[in-house]
């Protein structure tokens, strides 16, 4: 089993920029593929952004590419999501995952999900 908890989210303006964290425990030993996912209300849940277990892999939704970053420390078993340029479309629940794969990017192929953080660009 993998606990993970998410942190870091919170209101900022539209343009201002968010720092989410994921901080894993359980069976950290063997290194899973991260990814962030969010939900925005009556929309159902989509890809963000996926790490591969020792980062040489990033992927992104073409909606936050060029504006998020998505990295990972295994040594202290965290993920990091960095926000910048925010919209207010980026407005949603955000998800922390770990997939049993190197990368993936399909919720399907997660077996391990955070409880979420809110995030809200609204000025």
């Amino acid at each position: 089993q993998v606990q993970l908890v998410e942190s870091g989210g919170g209101l900022v303006q539209p343009g201002g920029s968010l720092r989410l964290s994921c901080a894993a425990s359980g069976r950290t030993g063997s290194p899973y593929g991260m990814g962030w996912f969010r939900q925005a209300p009556g929309k159902e849940r989509e890809f963000v952004a996926a790490i591969s277990r020792f980062a040489g892999t990033t992927y992104y939704a073409d909606s936050v590419k060029g504006r998020f970053i998505i990295s990972r420390d295994n040594r202290k078993d965290t993920t990091s999501l960095q926000m910048n340029s925010l919209k207010p479309e980026d407005t949603a629940i955000y998800y922390c995952a770990a997939a049993p794969l190197t990368i993936a990017r399909g919720a399907n192929e997660y077996d391990y999900w955070g409880q979420g953080t809110q995030v809200t660009v609204s000025s």
